[in-house]
């Protein structure tokens, strides 16, 4: 039997490549809001980045999130994403 492809995407925080299940998905949905995806199942664009909040802070200062989504994000959604990956890291 040939062994499975594992998907792999890259953090934005650390720029490691990682299986997908390791990570988080941020995604922008077509609406124009962002929010952490933490199943993996909303539409929208999508980013990947680590459970820790090191990396997040790195994407963060870096405005990675930005770039990548071509839209400026308030600093309100920055701390609700915070709050939930706080939230996701703990349990």
């Amino acid at each position: 039997m040939k062994p499975r492809k594992i998907p792999m995407r890259m953090c934005l925080g650390c720029g490691e490549m990682k299986p997908k299940k390791e990570l988080v998905r941020v995604v922008r949905s077509p609406e124009g809001e962002i929010s952490l995806d933490l199943t993996g199942k909303k539409s929208g664009r999508g980013a990947y980045i680590c459970r820790s909040s090191e990396c997040f802070a790195k994407a963060r200062k870096g405005r990675r999130f930005e770039k990548t989504f071509s839209c400026m994000i308030d600093e309100k959604v920055y701390e609700v994403m915070a709050d939930e990956l706080a939230e996701d890291e703990n349990s």
